[in-house]
């Protein structure tokens, strides 16, 4: 009987690496797709991504043209999500906006996660006063509100995109080294662990190739959750004018621009927010459909 491609993957005794791997982000997309909410989630960030890579050609107009004779218009065939104060099509600002966007969490994510990650593996796995410091030093960061911190650092670096990014990372990646170490604590003295320790393998070897993978699973939830904040953050450092600069269309600089004609002109404010909105709830979606799957104990306790 002919083994199906399927059958390849979801093999109880996997005969590589591979095959084992391949398996098991097969199981996860499998059970993620019997989520409806995950799925919404999915399709959401999926939207934001194409609409990132390809908004020079989904933006009917210039995202910094100005055009005065049609500015504060209202949504119409024309101009679909209306104009602003200096008369530019808001929805192609939104579209080019995602760029920023999805720029800001993925660079926020590819800095805080890995710092955390290594910060909690080292911490729970060699214990003493190394894990009394770093996690002294974890739990300063974790008394201050995330805001406040991220706009104290701003202040310090000064206005702009890039001094944003690197602030809003400093302050998330805490949380990251709390998880890591509580899940390296779990297994530190496990039997693999030794079994390692006793063919030779140097502390720095076990933590890379066999604590980290242990801990990403519960890491990239936690990461797929905090993306809505992070958005949320930078929108916050943009409405203050940390964050992107003008012209560039950042969805939080575009509500503060629209602020003073939230009365008369709702759609200037309006639009960008309704973006935050719909792709914080698609991070938060696929969040809560990750923890579910990857952590199976805690979606039971829900």
């Amino acid at each position: 009987m002919a083994v199906t491609y399927r059958d390849w993957l979801l093999d109880d005794s996997p005969s590589s690496r591979l095959q084992a791997g391949l398996g098991r982000s097969y199981r996860v997309s499998m059970a993620l797709a019997r989520n409806p909410l995950a799925v919404a989630g999915a399709l959401i960030i999926l939207t934001l991504v194409l609409m990132a890579a390809f908004a020079p050609w989904i933006a009917p107009y210039s995202a910094t043209g100005q055009d005065l004779t049609n500015r504060l218009m209202p949504p119409s065939a024309q101009h679909w999500m209306g104009t602003d104060e200096l008369g530019r099509d808001i929805f192609s600002r939104i579209v080019h906006g995602s760029r920023i966007t999805l720029m800001i969490v993925t660079m926020v994510a590819l800095i805080s996660a890995p710092v955390g990650l290594i910060v909690g593996a080292v911490s729970g796995y060699f214990g003493g006063w190394t894990d009394r410091v770093m996690m002294g030093l974890t739990d300063i960061f974790l008394s201050m509100p995330k805001l406040i911190l991220a706009l104290a650092f701003v202040a310090a670096l000064g206005p702009g995109i890039e001094n944003a990014i690197i602030a809003i990372a400093i302050t998330a990646w805490p949380v990251y080294a709390r998880i890591a170490r509580a899940e390296t604590m779990t297994f530190r003295d496990a039997e693999f662990i030794a079994a390692v320790q006793l063919q030779g393998a140097s502390s720095t070897r076990i933590i890379l190739r066999h604590v980290l993978p242990l801990c990403a699973s519960s890491t990239i939830v936690r990461v797929t959750l905090d993306m809505a904040g992070i958005i949320l953050t930078a929108a916050g450092l943009g409405f203050l004018g940390l964050g992107a600069q003008p012209p560039l269309p950042e969805w939080g600089a575009m509500i503060s621009r629209g602020r003073n004609f939230i009365l008369d002109q709702w759609w200037v404010a309006t639009m960008p927010g309704f973006a935050i909105i719909l792709v914080s709830l698609g991070f938060c979606f696929l969040g809560d459909g990750l923890r579910d799957v990857l952590d199976p104990k805690q979606g039971d306790k829900q």
